[in-house]
Formats: C-alpha cells, sequence, structure tokens
C-alpha cells in the first residue's frame, strides 16, 4: 500500500500576499483558488515537478501565521535555483553544508546528493530550505 503526502496548510496572515509569493516568485501552479463569502477561502500552489502541494487560505483551522520551519524544496542544482529564485525577488540566503563543526557557509565540498542547503522565508516568516539532492536511494 503507497502513502503518498500530497499536502500541508502553511499559516498565513495575508492570502493574496502568500498567493503573489508562491505563485509569482516561486513559481508555483496555482491549482485551487476558492472561496465560500468572506469567512472561506483555500488556495493550493504546487511546486514545479512536485506531486505534493501547499494550501492557504482563510477560514480553516491553522497554526500561528510565519510558525512553520523546515519544510524543504528539493532540486538538483541548488545554485541554478537559487540564482533564478533571486532573480524572482526572493531573499535566499548564502548556500551552506553541515561539517563537523556544524552549519558552515558554501555547498557541501563533495556535493555530495543532500548536503547543499539554502534557505528563505515567506512574507510572514514561515522558514523553507532549499536542498540539492542529485542522487536518490534505490526504490526513491
Amino acid at each position: 500500500m503507497d502513502f503518498k503526502y500530497e499536502l500541508t496548510v502553511i499559516p498565513v496572515s495575508d492570502v493574496d500576499l502568500a498567493k503573489e509569493f508562491y505563485a509569482d516568485k516561486l513559481g508555483f501552479k496555482v491549482d485551487v483558488d476558492h472561496s465560500a463569502g468572506d469567512v472561506f477561502r483555500v488556495v493550493q500552489p504546487t511546486p514545479p515537478g512536485s506531486a505534493a502541494s501547499i494550501t492557504i487560505g482563510k477560514g480553516m483551522p491553522q497554526a500561528e501565521p510565519g510558525s512553520y520551519t523546515g519544510m524543504h524544496l528539493v532540486v538538483e542544482d541548488l545554485p541554478a535555483a537559487r540564482d533564478l529564485l533571486v532573480e524572482r525577488g526572493v531573499e535566499v540566503g548564502e548556500p551552506f553544508h553541515f561539517g563537523a563543526e556544524g552549519p558552515a557557509g558554501g555547498l557541501h565540498p563533495e556535493r555530495l546528493s543532500y548536503g547543499s542547503f539554502a534557505s528563505f522565508s515567506d512574507p510572514d516568516g514561515n522558514s523553507w530550505l532549499i536542498q540539492e539532492v542529485t542522487e536518490r536511494s534505490p526504490g526513491r
């Protein structure tokens, strides 16, 4: 039996501002934008190439806007992905990796798969990591 992870609800304070950030700056495709009056709205953006989406909205149970951390977007070329997002106006931190002393600046020295990261936040402060994955374990 497959269990496919497909959706995370991200808490935001301004749905339109968040939709603009995720769609226009990050390039996510907006699959759904549905309202029921002024009390409920659900917007579902999906990262390019991803089977999983996020949902932003109002009128649904959610955590405090800006309280989510550590969500990952996986790419095959971290420097190219970072450059693209910076071009679109996203404030992305410099690449880093984890060494013997903890986080260290720059890409992983051997460019190991799962070894290099960069970070950014949405307008509410929900934080994301971009992780470079060039090889996956068999069966993934």
